[in-house]
């Protein structure tokens, strides 16, 4: 039989009730392939289910994609008129 010889100490816990400097908000990640030089990102609504890498995305979602990414939804049908 194994045994743990690792001692578990406190050295290393956060103290909870320390104050957190205020959160800046970043702007949304682009979904997909990355953007090109000088390319701004482009907000798409989808109309049909999306799996992109390990996320889920249901109709109606909103996500940033490359312009390039956005011109490929689009004439695949996943994007939503507007």
């Amino acid at each position: 039989m194994a045994t743990n010889t690792t001692k578990q100490t406190s050295a290393g816990a956060t103290d909870i009730t320390e104050d957190h400097p205020e959160r800046t908000r970043r702007a949304p990640a682009v979904v997909g392939p990355p953007l090109g030089e000088g390319q701004e990102p482009v907000t798409v609504t989808l109309s049909h289910h999306l799996r992109i890498g390990a996320a889920d995305f249901t109709p109606g979602a909103e996500i940033t994609v490359s312009p390039d990414y956005a011109r490929r939804l689009h004439g695949q049908g996943f994007t939503a008129r507007t």
